[in-house]
């Protein structure tokens, strides 16, 4: 069996791309990596926020699924939105990475606890950047685009003196020697789906191929977490641009969901969390969500859409 695999053409991505290969060799198929330009990958002079929250670094390979182009689309499971066109479904999802935060610096001695207003922190997520002023309101960030090596250099020539990053980009990268701290995840908590990745594949896929998909990359634990993560992001109309967070975990057969949604300049954040069984994920994720609009999420998720 030939299966081929849309990509992007960054390292990371394509990192991703040959660690899900390398899982459908040993499963007996063949394969092949189709390289596709994003969006995303093409504007980088400008915010994440500031192009939109839909598709960012999906869309050209989504497009690619429904031409028959590729079989699969390879993505980090935090840049999937939340709600996927109809022709369209996510059937695999890798064991997780670790899910946290990092903070890097070419300071050893650099940590959050120490920095002030003199300090530039370089991140594109408006997740990271509420959180930080909630947490840290002395501490300025500026935007910082293009891929994970790009950052570096940028680092590395003074643009910032630190980034906050997912570890498990970093850690896959091999750029580990350059954390400073682990920024913990029940402050922190992660964007949706952060640490996995996620297959994309268009619905009428051949059924034998989905199921040596399945068989050859999906993790059935991460795949319960993810789908109580995606369906809370999905009931906050969460895309990008607006700074939710949600993290599941399985402890004693039961799935435990943190979630919840901060103001853009940090001063207001609401967070809960559900727990119940593991089949039951969807649910818990709408109920969680639910929860949060009632709780002063919605005035702020309407405060956020009417300033983007």
């Amino acid at each position: 069996m030939h299966i081929r695999i849309g990509t992007r053409g960054s390292k990371l991505a394509l990192w991703q791309a040959n660690y899900v290969a390398d899982l459908l060799q040993k499963g007996g198929a063949t394969t092949e990596l189709v390289m596709v330009e994003t969006k995303g990958d093409k504007i980088l002079n400008k915010a994440l926020s500031k192009i939109g929250s839909k598709g960012v670094f999906t869309e050209e390979l989504e497009e690619h699924l429904r031409q028959k182009e590729v079989d699969i689309a390879v993505h980090s499971a935090k840049d999937v939105q939340s709600t996927l066109p109809d022709d369209l479904e996510l059937i695999a999802f890798s064991e997780r990475e670790e899910v946290h935060d990092v903070l890097i610096s070419f300071n050893t001695d650099a940590r959050l606890d120490t920095f002030n207003s003199s300090y530039i922190i370089g991140t594109s997520s408006t997740r990271r950047v509420a959180q930080l002023k909630h947490y840290y309101p002395k501490i300025r960030t500026a935007d910082v685009r293009g891929n994970l090596q790009t950052r570096m250099k940028k680092l590395e020539k003074g643009n910032y003196d630190a980034l906050i990053l997912a570890y498990a980009g970093v850690h896959r990268m091999g750029f580990s020697k350059y954390i400073v701290e682990d920024l913990s995840p029940n402050k922190f908590i992660p964007a949706v789906g952060q640490g996995c990745v996620a297959i994309e594949a268009a619905k009428d896929l051949n059924n034998d191929k989905v199921a040596m998909i399945r068989q050859c990359v999906n993790d059935k634990k991460t795949e319960q977490c993810l789908r109580a993560e995606r369906s809370f992001l999905k009931t906050l109309e969460g895309g990008c641009s607006i700074p939710v967070f949600g993290l599941a975990r399985i402890k004693k057969n039961q799935i435990e969901l943190k979630g919840g949604i901060i103001s853009l300049n940090g001063q207001d954040l609401v967070k809960q969390q559900a727990k119940g069984v593991l089949d039951d994920g969807v649910s818990i994720g709408k109920q969680l969500a639910e929860r949060i609009l009632q709780d002063g999420g919605e005035e702020i998720l309407s405060e956020i859409k009417a300033n983007l």
